[in-house]
């Protein structure tokens, strides 16, 4: 899941007598809560790609297909979640929570039900819907609940250390739970979280009175939600059926034309979805556009790597978690140095494309993998290697995106970070399995088909050029934050509000 919207910048403003303060006995039990539903929508993420090649056997669909179960997902999380920011502003808190909760929770009993392709796909859609719902909601609670700015930072850095643990969490217990139940339970599963923060936040959470001064941007939340979707389902369409067709070109265009509509009526609007003086700043636009970059060749390592390790090395679903681990250290570890370390001795503009370099080092490393592999002396400093280059960029963008902005403005960046890193992932899986498909009917042109061993090279041949789109996918990163970050170290805003990744 995502980060909060506009909704949590206007409500820490000003706090009515029956909103949670800092005084509230309860706002640390309200952090749990709050804590759990985060939990819930990062490791629904990584226990998903655990989980694929599992459902993909149970429910036999193709390798073509296979991406949209994580698209639907992060398609309607990403072109909702502006949207999702705007209901919190006008319904309130506490009934966007726990309606994002129950939905979510419904969402994923079909999905584990699911008996079929088209089922799971239908269910991981409504997910997302809920979780753009969700979202913006949970931080707009911690962002009304803790008004001490010590204490809010505290929150905030549990928050963060909830969602960043969710990543390792969700690989752990997606393996344990498809190996010792059913790739079905890993959907179960958020039942019992959202069940849990369903009963919390109807005990511990006030009812908010709506902001009848905010007012939804209907022509702008039309623009963003269609332009998004008609992209991504675009880009998306054009692996089954081909780059040619037009139901391609025609949403591809769609898109592009909603989207630039959708820019120039933010210029115009009086209550604008997404103001452009939030994307108009060199630093903040050279984040945005690390995000979508790393969200774009992230995703893709996640995924193809799951298929390689369990398909081709024949790990099982547990083993494969614990093969993702060290990734999560290294990424964990390279964050700290470089957002505390490096970009305060010397600024985000050499840090990041730095980090992009390293990340396409790994990803290039990545293209040798075999069915001889062996994993420690391969596929362990490949993915430590990914692991550090990840960290060094995610951490810096995130934490600059919303750095100067406006009060009123903060909820809208940290939500469009979010959208625009959701985006580029569905974008990315999209382009990469039409790149890894082509790549493997390539290989099994004129080859024998049924032979397991010509199969097998045929997986890693669209393995490896994932690998390589992925890598350039960085280079393009890396030219374009070079050019757009600010030469050296940047000036703090200690009132901007902290970014949570969900």
């Amino acid at each position: 899941m995502s980060q909060n919207a506009t909704a949590a910048a206007c409500g820490a403003e000003t706090a009515p007598e029956n909103v949670p303060n800092r005084s509230h006995q309860r706002r640390w039990w309200i952090l749990l809560v709050v804590s759990l539903s985060m939990l819930m929508g990062v490791l629904d993420g990584t226990i998903v790609n655990i989980a694929l090649p599992s459902a993909q056997h149970d429910l036999g669909f193709s390798d073509a297909s296979r991406q949209w179960v994580v698209t639907a997902y992060s398609l309607a999380f990403g072109s909702l979640l502006l949207l999702g920011g705007r209901v919190t502003d006008l319904a309130g808190q506490k009934v966007t929570f726990l309606v994002g909760l129950a939905g979510f929770a419904a969402a994923s009993m079909v999905a584990g039900a699911a008996n079929g392709f088209a089922m799971l796909v239908i269910a991981r859609a409504v997910q997302g819907l809920f979780a753009a719902l969700l979202a913006p909601s949970a931080l707009s609670v911690l962002m009304t609940t803790f008004t001490d700015p010590r204490e809010r930072a505290k929150a905030f850095t549990v928050a963060g250390s909830v969602a960043g643990a969710g990543g390792a969490i969700g690989l752990i217990l997606g393996g344990v739970l498809t190996q010792y139940l059913d790739w079905r339970w890993t959907m179960y599963v958020n039942v019992i979280f959202a069940g849990v923060a369903f009963v919390g936040g109807a005990a511990l959470l006030h009812r908010t009175p709506r902001d009848t001064s905010s007012k939804l941007d209907v022509p702008g939340t039309l623009l963003a939600s269609i332009g998004l979707f008609c992209l991504v389902y675009g880009f998306s369409n054009g692996e089954t059926n081909g780059w040619g067709s037009a139901a391609t070109r025609g949403m591809l265009a769609v898109g592009a034309v909603l989207v630039s509509v959708f820019a120039w009526w933010q210029g115009r609007a009086a209550h604008a979805l997404l103001p452009l003086r939030v994307l108009l700043d060199r630093n903040r636009g050279a984040s945005f556009a690390a995000l979508f970059v790393t969200g774009a060749g992230m995703f893709g390592v996640f995924l193809f790597l799951t298929y390689y390790l369990q398909q081709s090395l024949g790990y099982s679903a547990l083993n494969t978690g614990f093969a993702f681990l060290p990734l999560i250290v290294a990424s964990s570890s390279a964050s700290a140095v470089a957002n505390n370390v490096l970009v305060q001795r010397i600024g985000p503009r050499l840090v990041v494309p730095l980090g992009m370099a390293i990340a396409a080092a790994g990803l290039v490393w990545m293209t040798t993998l075999d069915l001889n592999s062996g994993y420690v002396t391969q596929v362990l400093p490949q993915l430590v290697l990914v692991g550090i280059g990840l960290g060094t960029v995610i951490a810096p963008a995130m934490s600059l995106a919303t750095s100067g902005v406006a009060a009123a403005d903060a909820g809208v960046a940290s939500a469009a970070v979010n959208t625009l890193q959701q985006i580029g992932g569905s974008i990315g899986i999209a382009l990469l399995s039409t790149m890894a498909s082509d790549a493997a009917t390539g290989y099994l042109s004129g080859r024998n088909p049924k032979n397991p061993g010509v199969l097998a090279q045929a997986g890693l041949a669209g393995y490896s050029t994932a690998y390589w789109w992925s890598a350039a996918v960085f280079v393009t990163g890396l030219v374009v934050t070079a050019l757009l970050y600010r030469q050296g170290v940047p000036q703090q805003n200690e009132n901007a509000a902290p970014v949570v990744h969900m």
